[in-house]
C-alpha cells in the first residue's frame, strides 16, 4: 500500500475544507462560530454572513424548533450526539431538506466547550420518498376503493394480499383466510396452472376464468383480468382482477325482456294503426267523394256531412291514441323543412274559425316584428300543437275572444314563445300540471259536456319536448286561461316557394295511375277520388300483380300499399325500380302505419314519396302536382 506523508492537522483541515457535507462549529449558547465551504455552498450564504447567527436562523419558517437548547434536549441520556431531519430556507428562497447531526465536546473538567454540527442535503431523497409514498397511497386507494375484487398472488400460487371487494365477493377474511391461502380454492387448480404457465405472454388465459367459488361453496360469474407483477424487471407474481357480472347479466336479461316487450308493443301498434286506419280511409274517403257530387239533395248532403263530421271526430280520437302511443314508444320523429311561420298560424286559425264564428268568439294573432317570416322546423307538428290549444280554447270558451301571440325570446338564441289566451271557463290552479297527463279532462267524465279524449295536451307536451321546448298553463280558476309553449328553431336556409292549392288543382293534367291495394273499400275510395280528378286508374290486389302490370304497361304514377298478400309493397317497389330503372314511374307509398322509420324504409326501397291513410283529396292533388314539376 502506498503511503502519503500527511500530518494529522493538515489531514483534518483538508477534510474540513473539501467535505461534501456542511460542517459548523457552534458555541454552547447556539452561536455559529465558523462553517466550512460546503455549508456556504449548500445554503448560499458566505462565511461572514454565518458569523453571529444562531443555528435556528436558517431553518424553514414552518419548523417549530429554532434554538440549540431545544435541538439537543432530545439527546438520549448519556449520549453526546443527536440526529434529525429538518427543512432549511436557502438564501435564494429555495427549500432544502437536511439531515442535521450535533455532537457535544467537553474540556478536561467536563464543561461543554462547543458543538460540531454536520448537515447533509437530503432533498432528492425526500422527494423520492414522497413520490414513493404517493405511489403507495394511490395503489392502496385504488385497491381499497376499487369496485372489482383485486387479488395478488405469487409464483407459488398462494395469495399475497387482497382488497375489501375480494373479501366481500368471496366471503373469506383477508388477514386470516385469504393471505397465504391457495388461489386454487377460488378459481381451480387448472386455471392457476394456466396463469403461471402462460399469462405473461398470452392474455387470452384470463377469458377462461369466468367463475369464482365463494367460502360458502356457491359460484359467482365474473369477468377477469390478469396483470403480472414485476420488481426490478423480474416477474414475482400476478394480480387477478375479478368483476362481478351477476347483476349485469340480470340487467341484460331484463333489458332484452323489455326490448322484446317494446318490440311486441310496436308491432301491435303498427297492426292497430293499419287495421283501424284502413276502414277509416273508406269512411272518410267515400264521404269526400259523395260531397263532391252535385246531384245530392239538401237532406242527403246534410246526412253525408253528419257522417263526415262523425268520421272526423272518430279519426281525431284514433289519431290521438295512436299518436301518443307512437311518441311514448319512440316511434315518432320530427320532419323538418323550411316553412312560412305566419301561414302555419293562419292555417291553424282556418281550422277552428268556423266553430269560433258559430259561438261569436273573436280570433286574433300577433307576431312580433323581430320574429322571422320563415323558419326551419316541423310545420305539421307545430300546427298540431296550435290546433290542440286553439281547439281547447274554442271548446271551453262560450263568448269573448281567443288571442295568439308569438315572440322571440331575447335571452335564448333561436327560441320562440307562443301564448294562447282565452276568456273561457278557466282552470283550477291546483290542476294546471295535471291537465298535461294522458286522459286528463278539465271537467269530470260524468258531468263533462265537451267531447275529446283528454290526450291533446299530453300529446302537445311530448311534441314540444321533441322540439326542444316546454309548455305550461296559467289561470286563476275563475275566468280565462293562457297556455304558453316554446320551441327551438333554426334559421330558414332559403325561402320556400308558395304552392297554391287551386294552381295545383288545374295543373295536374291527365295521369295514368296504377293503384296497388288489397283492400276492396280502399281500392274503391282511391279510384273514385282519382277518377273525379280526371285521371285513369288501374287497380291490382298485391305486389306480384303490380310488378306484372308495370312490366306490361307504362304508368306515370304508382300508389303502392305497403301491406299486401303474396308480396308486400316494399319488395314490389324494389323489383320495379331495379327492372325498369330510369323508365320506372314514380312510386308513392301508401300506408296506415305512419310510424317512425317507415318513411326511411320506403325511400331505401326506392320509393319516391310517402303518404298515410286516410288519404285526403288535397293530399292526392299535391302528389299529382309534384309529378308535373
Amino acid at each position: 500500500m502506498q503511503r502519503v506523508n500527511l500530518d494529522q492537522i493538515t489531514f483534518n483541515q483538508q477534510i474540513y475544507d473539501h467535505a461534501s457535507f456542511g460542517i459548523a462549529l457552534v458555541s454552547p449558547d447556539g452561536l455559529i462560530l465558523t462553517v466550512n465551504p460546503a455549508m456556504e455552498q449548500m445554503l448560499g450564504y458566505t462565511r461572514a454572513e454565518f458569523d453571529g447567527k444562531r443555528v435556528g436562523d436558517f431553518s424553514h419558517p414552518d419548523e417549530a424548533v429554532r434554538d440549540i437548547g431545544s435541538l439537543v434536549t432530545g439527546m438520549e441520556i448519556g449520549s453526546n450526539e443527536i440526529q434529525l431531519e429538518r427543512r432549511y430556507l436557502k438564501k435564494n428562497g429555495e427549500n432544502m431538506w437536511g439531515l442535521l447531526s450535533f455532537k457535544r465536546f467537553h474540556d478536561e473538567a467536563g464543561q461543554l466547550v462547543y458543538y460540531i454540527g454536520q448537515l447533509i442535503d437530503i432533498t432528492r431523497q425526500k422527494e423520492s420518498e414522497r413520490r414513493l409514498q404517493e405511489s403507495v397511497e394511490r395503489y392502496n386507494s385504488l385497491k381499497k376503493y376499487n369496485h372489482d375484487a383485486v387479488i395478488s398472488f405469487g409464483l407459488d400460487g398462494r395469495i399475497i394480499n387482497a382488497n375489501n371487494m375480494a373479501e366481500k365477493l368471496t366471503g373469506y377474511h383477508i388477514e386470516t383466510e385469504l393471505i397465504g391461502a391457495e388461489l386454487a380454492k377460488l378459481i381451480g387448480q387448472a386455471n392457476v396452472g394456466r396463469i403461471l404457465e402462460k399469462a405473461i405472454y398470452d392474455d387470452s388465459v384470463e377469458h377462461d376464468i369466468d367463475i369464482l367459488v365463494t367460502k360458502e361453496g356457491s359460484t359467482v360469474e365474473v369477468l377477469t383480468s390478469i396483470a403480472p407483477i414485476y420488481v426490478s424487471g423480474q416477474n414475482i407474481g400476478f394480480y387477478l382482477i375479478c368483476k362481478d357480472i351477476s347483476e349485469q347479466k340480470q340487467l341484460l336479461l331484463a333489458k332484452e325482456t323489455a326490448e322484446a316487450t317494446n318490440k311486441a308493443k310496436s308491432e301491435f301498434l303498427a297492426m292497430m294503426s293499419h287495421e283501424i286506419r284502413t276502414p277509416m280511409n273508406g269512411v272518410v274517403g267515400m264521404t269526400d267523394v259523395l260531397l263532391d257530387m252535385t246531384d245530392l239533395t239538401k237532406e242527403q248532403r246534410s246526412y253525408v256531412e253528419v257522417i263526415q263530421k262523425s268520421g272526423d271526430i272518430l279519426l281525431n280520437i284514433i289519431n290521438d291514441i295512436l299518436d301518443l302511443s307512437k311518441i311514448e314508444a319512440g316511434r315518432s320523429e320530427l320532419q323538418e323543412h323550411n316553412f312560412d311561420l305566419r301561414k302555419c298560424i293562419k292555417d291553424s286559425f282556418s281550422v277552428v274559425s268556423k266553430k269560433a264564428d258559430e259561438k261569436k268568439i273573436e280570433l286574433s294573432y300577433t307576431v312580433n316584428h323581430d320574429v322571422p317570416d320563415y323558419i326551419y322546423g316541423d310545420a305539421d307538428r307545430l300546427k298540431q300543437v296550435l290546433l290542440n290549444l286553439l281547439g281547447n280554447a274554442v271548446k271551453f270558451t262560450s263568448k269573448g275572444s281567443i288571442a295568439v301571440k308569438v315572440r322571440l325570446l331575447k335571452e335564448e338564441a333561436c327560441r320562440l314563445a307562443f301564448t294562447i289566451t282565452d276568456t273561457g271557463i278557466g282552470i283550477d290552479p291546483d290542476r294546471l300540471d295535471d291537465i298535461f297527463e294522458p286522459f286528463a279532462q278539465i271537467d269530470s267524465f260524468m258531468s263533462r259536456s265537451h267531447e275529446g279524449t283528454g290526450l291533446g295536451l299530453a300529446i302537445s307536451r311530448r311534441i314540444v319536448d321533441m322540439m326542444g321546448g316546454e309548455i305550461y298553463a296559467e289561470s286563476d280558476g275563475k275566468q280565462g286561461s293562457s297556455f304558453t309553449f316554446t320551441i327551438q328553431f333554426k334559421e330558414a336556409s332559403q325561402i320556400p316557394r308558395e304552392q297554391f292549392f287551386e294552381e295545383m288543382l288545374h295543373n295536374t293534367g291527365k295521369v295514368n295511375i296504377l293503384l296497388a291495394e288489397d283492400n276492396a273499400i280502399n281500392q274503391l275510395v282511391m279510384t273514385k277520388m282519382l277518377e273525379k280528378l280526371g285521371h285513369r286508374v288501374t287497380t291490382v290486389p298485391n305486389g306480384k300483380k303490380a310488378i306484372e302490370a308495370a312490366r306490361n304497361q307504362s304508368y306515370d304514377l304508382i300508389f303502392m300499399d305497403l301491406h299486401m298478400p303474396f308480396l308486400n309493397g316494399l319488395k314490389a317497389s324494389q323489383i320495379i325500380k331495379e327492372e325498369l330503372k330510369d323508365k320506372s314511374p314514380r312510386i308513392i307509398a301508401v300506408t296506415a302505419n305512419a310510424l317512425k322509420g317507415d318513411r326511411e324504409k320506403c325511400l331505401e326501397a326506392g320509393m319516391d314519396d310517402y303518404i298515410s291513410k286516410p288519404v285526403k283529396r288535397e293530399t292526392l292533388i299535391k302528389i299529382l302536382h309534384q309529378l308535373k314539376k
